[in-house]
């Protein structure tokens, strides 16, 4: 039985089964895919966690509900500069720790520059891997300025050191469960006690890298670390709506039943979620656990308007 779920009966229809509350995919890049289709593939928001901002904040209204990052704030060089699928609008450089607002490349600017198109979130590449990352005091900068404009801050975090900078200095989310090498128990837990959020893009690895990936989440989710559904949509030959492979990666990574509903309908970096539109299933939750995970990936979005409780 899952504690968020109600039994439901569709007005037009007749049709029975299951409201949960509002999917939401906590890491997209609206600029690579068609972000209108997510609705009807059972999404009804989205995160966008690297874009042009000005493009973000003129998308046309209504579902999914969008909430956005704006460009990704890195240095000279630095990730994701010069890729085909970055443009430039959707990279913001800084090369000064200035707090002070206005100052050319500044960090306090490049903040405000997101802050004020409307950003939910701010973005920093800490991708060792792919060229330079912020120094130290560039990055204290930019979080300070998110401090001050109410904003959390969320890592690409990635290369030698790169997770442990993003836990060490309180950066609120990981845009993805960290891969690329093994973390020790203890960085994980240091990761749990200081509140910070893991988004899964769980398939977007295979191999070795994937089965990296789904132990740290689940170390991570065994201490209590707060984890949220998402899968970078638009990175590679990924499923637009519900993704059934990455709801199974996570189940494989012990996020199960409940905890897995959660990730899916966690409104942050809101509050509360809507109460406008439901994520409609036909029948009943399935008795078996195991079967889950494509249960959830048929979902479709409702306006809650169109069900009634029938229990």
């Amino acid at each position: 039985m899952l504690t968020a779920a109600w039994p439901v009966r569709r007005h037009a229809s007749g049709e029975t089964g299951t409201a949960l509350p509002a999917f939401v995919d906590h890491h997209v890049h609206a600029h690579l895919i068609d972000v209108h289709a997510l609705p009807g593939r059972g999404i009804a928001g989205a995160i966008d966690l690297g874009g042009d901002p000005t493009a973000l904040r003129h998308l046309s209204p209504g579902l999914p509900r969008l909430a956005f990052a704006g460009a990704f704030l890195t240095v000279p060089g630095g990730y994701p500069s010069g890729r085909p699928w970055a443009p430039d609008a959707t990279v913001h450089t800084v090369t000064d720790p200035s707090a002070h607002p206005g100052v050319p490349g500044g960090a306090r600017t490049a903040v405000d520059a997101q802050a004020d198109a409307g950003a939910s979130v701010i973005k920093v590449a800490l991708n060792a891997d792919a060229g330079p990352v912020p120094s130290d005091a560039v990055l204290s900068a930019i979080l300070h300025a998110a401090r001050e404009r109410g904003l959390p801050v969320v890592a690409h975090a990635q290369g030698a050191g790169q997770v442990e900078r993003a836990v060490e200095v309180g950066i609120a989310a990981l845009a993805h469960t960290p891969f690329d090498a093994s973390l020790s128990r203890r960085l994980i837990a240091r990761a749990v006690e200081t509140g910070q959020i893991w988004i899964s893009t769980l398939d977007i690895h295979r191999g070795a890298t994937r089965q990296r990936a789904i132990a740290h989440l689940g170390a991570f989710h065994a201490r209590g670390g707060r984890v949220l559904y998402g899968t970078d949509l638009g990175n590679g030959q990924l499923p637009v709506g519900v993704n059934r492979r990455e709801l199974l990666a996570l189940q494989q990574a012990g996020v199960r039943g409940d905890a897995l509903v959660a990730s899916l309908t966690d409104p942050w970096p809101a509050h509360t979620g809507t109460d406008a539109v439901r994520s409609f299933l036909a029948g009943p939750a399935p008795t078996d656990p195991d079967d889950l995970a494509t249960w959830l990936s048929r979902a479709i979005v409702v306006p809650t308007e169109e069900l009634t409780r029938v229990d």
